[in-house]
């Protein structure tokens, strides 16, 4: 184990409110409709005094938000705060008026996310042209391992960096179609790398196929993907090839916008 990770583990270093504070915001991650102080209470076992301040803490710096029911939601401040991290505070501004550019080729929802610790994370969505079309909440997270987007930003990482990351990953299955090995699914991030774009092939809902292709950084860095979701009878297998390089090409535009000026756009 690395001096860091000693430190971080050792609880002479923690702050015990800080702590309780990043474990409430991701707790409400998983309550998009908020909670009240006492549900708060109940569900994470701290005392009624520490949530009163936390929560009041976090109000008070647009953190959270609450409604008139008295229930506590996380702001749109976080998504902000990660969008700067990309390392343009512009990020969704570069990459939006590219997204409707793509929906309007396409006709399909087009969305645009990242990963977080080992979770792909929806930041952005333009909705397709089509009577029926897909929708995801913004901030909605998705499995690595049978998510697109998930697969079109780790096929591009570091090595070292992607390894740690799979390695936290379940491989839950959800269908017949789900990847449910290591060896299987770094097999299908070498196949990413060769086409240059990702594909979901129903592998979490039956009659859902995903095309996403990868953000990069002026650096190079995989920071972001965009992809499209729709039924497989509009995006069906033979399909996947032309809407891949349409994707990749989107990709490519703001990955050009990020100042990454390997790509042809």
């Amino acid at each position: 184990m690395s001096s860091s990770q000693e430190t971080f583990k050792d609880s002479r270093y923690k702050v015990p409110n800080l702590e309780r504070a990043l474990v409430m915001m991701e707790h409400l991650l998983d309550h998009p409709l908020g909670r009240t102080a006492s549900e708060l209470t109940e569900d994470l076992g701290f005392s009624k005094n520490s949530v009163f301040r936390i929560t009041m803490t976090l109000l008070n710096h647009h953190f959270l938000i609450r409604d008139e029911n008295k229930r506590f939601r996380l702001s749109k401040k976080l998504l902000l705060m990660g969008c700067r991290s990309f390392g343009d505070a512009r990020f969704i501004e570069h990459a939006l008026d590219i997204m409707r550019s793509c929906r309007d080729e396409i006709k399909e929802s087009v969305f645009i996310g990242t990963l977080v610790e080992n979770e792909g994370v929806v930041i952005e969505q333009v909705l397709g042209s089509h009577p029926f079309k897909f929708t995801i909440d913004i901030g909605a997270r998705m499995p690595i391992h049978c998510a697109a987007p998930c697969k079109a930003i780790l096929a591009y990482m570091p090595a070292v960096e992607r390894s740690s990351i799979i390695q936290q990953a379940s491989f839950k299955r959800y269908n017949e179609n789900t990847i449910t090995s290591k060896k299987a699914f770094n097999q299908e991030l070498e196949s990413v790398k060769q086409s240059g774009y990702a594909l979901d092939r129903a592998e979490q809902i039956h009659g859902a196929h995903c095309v996403a292709a990868p953000v990069f950084d002026q650096h190079g860095y995989p920071i972001a993907a965009i992809w499209t979701t729709g039924p497989s009878d509009r995006i069906p297998a033979d399909y996947f090839s032309k809407l891949g390089k349409t994707m990749r090409h989107f990709a490519d535009k703001i990955s050009h916008r990020m100042g990454f000026e390997a790509l042809e756009t």
